[in-house]
């Protein structure tokens, strides 16, 4: 498998494209003045405590409150309190944590109430970002995440991805970290560690704490509201997290921004700069590799992925909804449930390219063809884990059920990508239908009831559609001639091919518009 990264800096906005063999795999749009990012960390207020559903609301600056449950204030909560509160209404002289003595542990069947009231001041860090009508979701499970590791202040956890299938390398890691690890510090080893060296992962480790004390020191009578550290833009986010020996190149379209490339790159994996090589050309770098027809073809709400197959999304506000559709596929040889078999694969690994591309959360309902033999449901639902173990979401995958649906729970945390793919009709409003003739034809004779006899207006014409014209002309005995028996006045009748079938508009005799 090979990696290519794609960025393009125009008007203020980045786009960033992954590509995974050619093919699109994630894009993100970052504008310059984007906050409220999962990992930023914030002081923000009590605005309100909610015993019934055990959570508060936290002003944190944003229109909407921030979203704060019982369950996300973590394990040493009480004592993390009485350090933030001191860091923040006195200072500390240091931000080791070798001589905190630890308070009882946080209760999950306790009241939210007893350990924050109304007014308080919490350091708070952004678990999920604001959408739609809801605010961001935030712990006081604070973590400062590495590209080897995750730092958590207060925490005697230890622990070693479970991608890292080698249960010696997993003691070989664990040893390691036990000999260096600071004093109430938990962490967390990612699953690049495996191939790092010492000096790297002492590197980083470093650098996690450092951010740890430049936080704890900006607390130091700081106003709510205040953001007290930045996750890093979006592309610092993905090559801590995503750059590996599988990446080849990363495009750039500008000289400035293949800078910031490069000293990000080699902040986190030297010697692999050279990888960011700058797009020259004339067409736009989106335009010339090929990744603005990609995006065009897999956002929209039919989806084709093979040979006439094709997938249709739908959204609603409780969960998504993914129908595959296999077209019209023969091929001589196979049976029906050969077919299907084959199609349902192709459609489970583009499902999971969707899933990541379009960064969809939540409930995701999967309504395949339907296969009969136990062997292959059990085939597909295999072959759909093993699609998803790039995707780096948490996510749970239920067993095809006897009505052949596969469900999905994956974890949101940011905003689903929406690249808009078409446009509601004019005529009919996105519902399919327009007006009937007879409709707007009662529509018009009111109008003119109104412009004719309370207006006293003589010369009028009316502007349509050139189809609407010919219903209302043709004839012995037209539309407009009744209208002229009705109201002793001749209408003229102006076509526009630029107005919808459902649309019309009167001028005067002047050629000026009508308000009515």
């Amino acid at each position: 498998m090979v990696n290519e990264l794609y960025i393009e800096r125009v008007a203020g906005q980045t786009k960033i494209a992954l590509l995974s063999d050619k093919k699109l795999v994630e894009y993100h749009n970052e504008s310059g003045n984007e906050s409220f990012k999962v990992g930023d960390i914030y002081l923000g207020r009590v605005k309100r405590v909610v015993p019934g559903i055990n959570a508060a609301f936290i002003d944190i600056g944003d229109t909407r409150d921030a979203f704060l449950h019982l369950h996300d204030l973590g394990v040493q909560f009480q004592t993390y309190n009485r350090y933030i509160t001191t860091a923040q209404q006195t200072g500390v002289k240091s931000s080791n944590l070798d001589k905190i003595e630890f308070l009882p542990e946080t209760l999950k069947s306790a009241p939210i109430g007893d350990y924050i009231k109304k007014g308080q001041l919490l350091m708070v860090q952004i678990l999920k970002e604001p959408i739609h009508n809801k605010g961001a979701r935030v712990g006081c499970d604070i973590s400062f995440a590495g590209r080897f590791l995750v730092l958590m202040p207060f925490s005697l956890q230890l622990s070693v991805s479970r991608k890292i299938g080698n249960p010696e390398k997993k003691k070989e890691i664990k040893n390691l970290f036990r000999d260096f690890r600071p004093s109430n510090f938990g962490i967390i080893v990612r699953t690049v560690a495996e191939d790092a060296t010492i000096e790297e992962i002492k590197s980083d480790l470093q650098e996690q704490l450092s951010k740890w004390k430049s936080t704890i020191k900006s607390l130091f009578k700081a106003n709510h509201r205040t953001r007290l550290l930045s996750e890093g833009s979006k592309i610092e986010v993905i090559l801590r997290d995503l750059l590996n020996d599988s990446f080849e190149n990363i495009w750039v379209n500008e000289m400035p921004l293949m800078d910031e490339i490069r000293q990000i790159i080699n902040r986190i994996s030297h010697g692999k700069s050279n990888l960011v090589k700058l797009y020259k050309g004339k067409a736009s770098l989106f335009e010339n590799f090929d990744i603005d027809r990609q995006i065009k073809t897999s956002f929209g709400k039919k989806v084709p992925f093979s040979a006439g197959s094709y997938l249709i999304i739908e959204h609603t506000e409780a969960l998504h909804v993914i129908d595959v559709n296999s077209g019209r596929q023969l091929n001589a040889g196979e049976s029906q449930q050969e077919i299907s078999l084959r199609v349902n694969l192709e459609a489970a690994q583009e499902i999971a390219r969707q899933l990541r591309l379009r960064d969809m959360g939540g409930i995701i309902v999967i309504d395949f063809i339907d296969l009969k033999s136990p062997i292959h449901k059990k085939q597909l639902n295999d072959k759909l884990i093993e699609y998803m173990k790039a995707d780096k979401a948490r996510h749970s995958i239920l067993p095809m059920s006897k009505f052949g649906l596969i469900q999905i729970t994956r974890e949101r945390i940011r905003p689903e990508t929406v690249i808009v793919t078409s446009e509601v009709c004019p005529a009919c409003n996105g519902s399919g239908k327009i007006e009937s003739a007879n409709l707007l034809e009662d529509r018009i004779d009111e109008a003119l009831a109104y412009l004719y006899m309370n207006q006293n207006m003589k010369k009028i014409t009316l502007v349509c559609n050139p189809i609407l014209k010919a219903y209302f002309t043709n004839g012995l005995i037209s539309i407009r001639f009744r209208w002229f028996l009705k109201y002793g006045k001749w209408l003229k009748i102006k076509e526009d091919k630029q107005i919808s079938l459902g649309l019309f508009l009167f001028e005067n005799q002047a050629g000026e518009e009508i308000a009515l």
